[in-house]
């Protein structure tokens, strides 16, 4: 039987470690990583993102770092068709591996697993909705969904706008419901996916959240968000990070209260990752300071 290439997934909530364990797992596997931060693709706020530094890329070769501007459309979709293009070639530089890196698991499940068969919305449709939580509020279109489809009621996120709107999108344009459109079974993909996410204790984690919302204030947070405030309506600048800076030049916060917020909100977002991440069965669970003598044995082992 011919040899499968095998994409190594390193993920886990924001500021686990990723990034230092996959830079330390590709440079001994001898192979690449391809990015899969959703948000460091974009060139124009490396700070925001805690993209990789200048010096952590010089070691392994990267792919999908900067390589996007803000003002450019994607999305998960174009995500997965420009990574699983790129990966032959990247396999091969690599000996049969690569690293993918990333905490956004909607791109990771986008490569590895496939996306949902989800139609484009058509814009009288989007409008519509739109204009309904205006309008309306969350409450209405969370009654209409728990209507059309009470089983993604159930386990939506209920404090999630963009879940819930993209969910009765869906449910009024084909008169069915968002559950069935959901993919069951992964797609299949030309190599071998194992993934690895790193555990870190709650305390500790959080702990490093605030530390790190610190240093990228040191760093120039407040000053990259002023440079991208012509383009705050863009999708790809709402985010944490960028919205709480946002806010801080409308004068909603003072300077500490929209660092303390957005510790919260990093946090938030972390326990969020968490939960997806809790969903997946596939995963191995290792802690940071074992993770690469761990990942790197069992692969030479494949």
């Amino acid at each position: 039987m011919a040899h499968r290439d095998i994409l190594i997934v390193i993920t886990g909530p924001t500021a686990s470690g990723k990034t230092d364990v996959a830079i330390a797992v590709a440079q001994r596997l001898g192979c690449h990583i391809v990015n899969a931060d959703s948000r460091q693709v974009f060139r124009e706020i490396p700070v925001c993102t805690a993209a990789p530094t200048p010096e952590q890329l010089s070691r392994v070769p990267h792919h999908m770092v900067a390589c996007r501007s803000v003002t450019e459309p994607y999305s998960a979709s174009a995500y997965a068709t420009d990574v699983l293009a790129m990966l032959p070639g990247v396999f091969a530089a690599g000996h049969g591996r690569a690293v993918l890196c990333g905490g956004s698991m909607m791109y990771i499940d986008a490569v590895t697993r496939g996306l949902d068969a989800i139609p484009d919305i058509r814009h009288e449709v989007r409008a519509a909705v739109l204009d309904d939580l205006e309008h309306q509020g969350l409450t209405a279109l969370l009654e209409e969904l728990k209507q059309r489809d009470p089983d993604y009621y159930a386990i939506v996120d209920k404090a999630n706008p963009r879940r819930v709107v993209h969910a009765v999108e869906v449910c009024r344009q084909t008169g069915g419901t968002y559950s069935a459109l959901r993919r069951g079974v992964p797609a299949e993909r030309a190599f071998d996916v194992v993934k690895y996410a790193l555990n870190v204790p709650r305390e500790i984690l959080f702990d490093r959240i605030n530390r790190r919302v610190l240093d990228m204030m040191n760093a120039g947070l407040d000053r990259e968000a002023q440079s991208m405030s012509v383009h705050r309506h863009l999708q790809a600048l709402n985010t944490v990070g960028m919205k709480e800076m946002f806010a801080m030049f409308d004068g909603v916060w003072n300077r500490d209260t929209a660092i303390a917020r957005l510790q919260k909100n990093t946090r938030v977002y972390a326990k969020k990752q968490l939960t997806w991440l809790h969903r997946d069965e596939s995963i191995t669970w290792l802690a940071p300071d074992i993770a690469v003598e761990e990942i790197v044995s069992r692969i030479e082992r494949e």
